[in-house]
């Protein structure tokens, strides 16, 4: 008996991601599992030399750069009914057309989250440790601390506050439970026996920010967290509080915050900012209490390769017909990133 023919895929991203995402080995799956052109790779869609490819095709395989999926892309692509997209977010490349017509959407956010999540460990670490403070001492004196510079130092006992249990908070919450902090967790879509088998103690956005040494947020940018820590909940963090932003800039009230870190009450771990980047005369740039980084704590470099992998995954799925592991659905996009 023949075997069915595998479904037609087209590329559909900034072509310089390709090589990253999909380096040989798993290309090879890739071709195992569709029929695919890796020299065909869609920026627009009324570019005509990919015409032939969008009109054939089943499966849109995308990536950053990709053109954003609307009507236009419906019309060029008519038998299109799966996307799946190496990398995180779906909500700025998805058209409510898509979602219309039924095409079903599958994201590797989940494979993005690991490295967010490690990074966001290391940094908890770091700060537990007070590592950024000593850092900046030593550079200024060239001697080694006193006990009464380290008294304050260590992570035994450390309160850590998570926002949020997206698919980040929760790798995050794995990566926390070897370790002897005190985990405190709101979300308002989780109840406290989940929060419990997260290894976390549910509580309130106020009390989290209250009673926690180091918080960290790790909520999607939607209307109803813009400027969720504004002035007066960034008042609530004791003296001497870290706050850790892997999540997105709007998050937070900059200005306040700015007022804060200049201040010296608080510390920050920074790797968005709102703007991003900041203006070069920003004073966030040299405060000694401030440490960014540009944005860096997604995938990169080998990483990406991760998010590849998700895809070829989904692909192999949806070949064999069965359901794909990591579908977006539209009812899913007031709580995703």
């Amino acid at each position: 008996m023949p075997s069915a023919p595998l479904p037609r895929a087209v590329f559909a991203m900034d072509p310089v991601h390709l090589p990253r995402l999909f380096p040989a080995p798993l290309l090879e799956r890739l071709h195992r599992a569709a029929d695919i052109d890796p020299a065909v790779v869609v920026r627009d869609v009324a570019d005509p030399a990919v015409a032939p490819a969008l009109s054939g095709a089943e499966v849109l395989v995308t990536g950053w750069g990709c053109p954003r999926l609307d009507a236009d892309v419906l019309a060029a692509a008519p038998r299109l009914r799966a996307v799946l997209h190496a990398a995180g977010s779906v909500r700025s490349l998805v058209g409510e057309a898509l979602w219309r017509r039924g095409v079903i959407v599958s994201s590797a956010v989940t494979g993005n989250a690991v490295p967010v999540a490690e990074y966001t460990l290391a940094m908890i670490l770091l700060a537990g440790k007070d590592v950024f403070t000593h850092r900046e001492r030593y550079r200024s004196t060239h001697t080694l601390p006193t006990p009464a510079e380290t008294a304050a130092t260590g992570n035994l006992g450390r309160r850590v506050g998570v926002v949020a249990a997206s698919r980040v908070g929760r790798r995050l919450l794995e990566l926390l439970r070897p370790h002897d902090f005190e985990v405190l967790l709101y979300d308002p879509y989780v109840d406290a026996a989940e929060a419990g088998a997260l290894g976390a103690r549910l509580v309130g956005l106020d009390d989290l920010l209250r009673h926690s040494d180091i918080v960290t947020l790790h909520a999607p940018d939607v209307p109803e967290t813009h400027h969720l820590l504004d002035r007066a909940r960034l008042a609530l963090i004791r003296d001497g509080g870290v706050l850790i932003n892997t999540s997105r800039g709007a998050l937070v009230e900059h200005g306040a915050l700015t007022d804060e870190l200049v201040s010296g009450r608080l510390q920050a771990i920074l790797d968005v900012t709102d703007p991003e980047p900041l203006p070069a005369d920003s004073p966030l740039h040299t405060l000694p209490n401030v440490f960014l980084t540009p944005h860096v704590a997604g995938s990169l470099g080998n990483e990406l390769e991760r998010l590849g992998r998700v895809v070829v995954e989904e692909l192999e799925r949806l070949a064999s017909g069965h359901p794909l592991s990591h579908e977006v659905r539209r009812a899913d996009l007031s709580r995703l990133a």
